[in-house]
């Protein structure tokens, strides 16, 4: 036998034998493997976290989980309702700015005509009327950052002029009559948001109060609107919750708490794992003697809708405008360590009648659930009345018999088409270029030293009427390529010259007072209010008395 054959007899048992015991540590191996992945996908409640983990351990390449988790949550949430979300930490604050009531800023009202923050009017008493700002200012640097005429973003200069309270910002600013940038160092602070945008009489003893959002503090300035207007003789109360999308419940039962008697009750939710809680009305109420409308849209939601909900199911007053935006969902906001959250729905709305207002959805559709209002637009709701179509097994009777539904939204008691009177070739030209919003900024800012004078909105009506305002604004719309044609002009002039007085009168120290009072007589859905007002047809409106 040679040498390379005895070499092979003995060492071919040997690498079989190795090979045996390397296939039984692989098999080990790969056993100890199945039996790892098996006791880490054993446990259904830990699923998700388990394969975080496993992808985290065992991936190809270096991955962080935490960038997982933040793409996977918001997946996750939107496969619920339309409603719960996941609200990053980062996004957070700005998310519940709009209703905390305050912000830490600087202090202005600014718009951007022709891509410059144009310093419309600065907060009484806040940071930048303290160093100096005036209205008409043009800031064009923010910290040494050019901000104008560069189209630069406008979320992004909000994000530059806010900050942390206590700490500084440096703006440069062009004022007219001055040659050189004006530098200025604001200390940022608190700046109220105001939800109640203004509050004012229409006709002798018929008050106006418009809420734009419910807010922590929407219930203390609407008291102090009700106290202004009474003390001005007022009588009827038209509440314009129009495009209030909500906020927080406890504002809305407040206000309504203003009207009802004692012991009607306001709302109650009720969810899988929330029982049902009533609210009710109090004694105590500054409004329970007054009469009152509602006015409400197809963007008035959730807060919104259960006033309005209160109202109509307790007979106590009358809703007019269209169809509400039927969001009756309850979000409840958990906080997470990290500072994000999420919102998640845990209960329904229902009205005193026992009516859900929360319009059809499938979970994790929210496309089409707000496509909603452009399905109403399509088929002509805001039009006609007659093509909305009730269920008719949703049907409610009030405590006077009025029957009412659920299922979508509140139904207004009366209800007024979206207005396209004077809505012409013309008219759709300017708006669509904004040269009504263009014009009327000029205007202000070639006239700011007597605006700002103005105090009462009687002056301002004198002192526009000096003024040929609809020539000058025709001929802005010719320098810009936009020329009326036949009758056009004579049909769009109402509507027009309302508005560029409108916003003119923000310009002025009055702010909104200034604008809404001309917005009035264009205003087809306030205007049926005033009328229903004088009228005795519709018992319902009448306060309990």
């Amino acid at each position: 036998m040679s040498y390379d054959n005895k070499k092979r007899d003995i060492l071919l048992p040997i690498l079989i034998a190795s090979s045996l015991i390397v296939g039984i540590l692989i098999g080990l191996q790969l056993r100890e493997n199945d039996i790892k992945r098996s006791r880490l996908f054993s446990s259904k409640s830990d699923k998700l976290n388990a394969i975080m983990n496993y992808i985290e351990e065992e991936y190809v390449d270096t991955i962080a989980k935490d960038s997982l988790v933040e793409k996977t949550i918001p997946l996750m949430m939107s496969n619920l309702d339309p409603h719960s979300v996941y609200i990053p930490a980062k996004e957070l604050d700005g998310v519940n700015e709009s209703l905390d009531g305050e912000f830490t800023g600087i202090g202005v009202e600014f718009n951007m005509p022709k891509d410059t923050i144009v310093v419309l009017n600065t907060i009484p008493g806040g940071p930048s009327q303290k160093v100096g700002i005036m209205s008409g200012d043009r800031i064009v640097k923010i910290n040494d950052t050019l901000v104008a005429g560069i189209k630069f973003p406008q979320d992004q200069i909000m994000k530059r002029l806010r900050g942390v309270t206590g700490s500084k910002v440096k703006v440069s600013v062009r004022r007219l009559g001055v040659a050189q940038l004006i530098n200025f160092s604001i200390t940022r602070g608190k700046i109220p948001v105001k939800s109640v945008d203004v509050a004012y009489m229409v006709e002798p003893r018929v008050g106006y109060i418009k809420i734009s959002k419910f807010a922590k503090d929407t219930y203390e300035e609407f008291v102090q609107a009700l106290d202004k207007l009474h003390n001005q003789g007022m009588t009827k109360v038209i509440m314009d919750l129009r495009g209030n999308t909500g906020g927080y419940l406890d504002q809305a039962v407040k206000i309504v708490n203003e009207f009802l008697p004692e012991g009607s009750l306001i709302v109650y939710t009720q969810g899988k794992a929330r029982p049902r809680q009533n609210l009710y009305a109090e004694s105590n109420g500054a409004a329970k003697k007054d009469e009152l409308v509602i006015l409400i849209d197809e963007e008035s939601a959730s807060a919104s809708e259960i006033v309005a909900g209160a109202i109509q199911d307790n007979d106590r007053g009358m809703i007019i405008g269209r169809r509400s935006f039927g969001k009756g969902l309850v979000q409840e906001q958990a906080s997470l360590t990290d500072g994000s959250a999420i919102r998640l729905t845990v209960a329904r709305y229902y009205t005193p009648t026992g009516r859900s207002i929360q319009k059809p959805y499938k979970l994790g559709d929210g496309v089409d659930y707000y496509m909603d209002l452009n399905k109403r637009y399509a088929h002509g709701e805001m039009a006609n009345q007659d093509s909305i179509k009730q269920n008719e097994k949703l049907k409610y009777k009030t405590p006077s018999g009025k029957i009412v539904y659920g299922g979508g939204g509140i139904m207004p008691d009366i209800f007024v088409p979206l207005d396209t009177v004077g809505v012409g070739n013309f008219y759709k030209k300017v708006y669509e270029q904004s040269l009504i919003f263009k014009f009327t900024a000029d205007f202000s800012d070639k006239h700011r030293h007597d605006l700002q004078k103005i105090t009462s909105l009687r002056n301002l009506k004198a002192y526009l009427t000096g003024h040929n305002l609809m020539g000058q604004f025709v001929q802005f719309a010719v320098n810009n390529g936009v020329y009326p044609k036949g009758r056009e002009l004579g049909q769009s002039y109402k509507l027009i010259d309302a508005q560029i007085k409108a916003f003119i009168g923000r310009n002025t120290p009055l702010n909104d007072e200034g604008f809404y009072p001309f917005i009035e007589p264009i205003d087809n859905v306030l205007k049926r209010a005033i009328k229903e007002m004088h009228t005795k047809k519709y018992v319902a409106s009448k306060a309990k008395r």
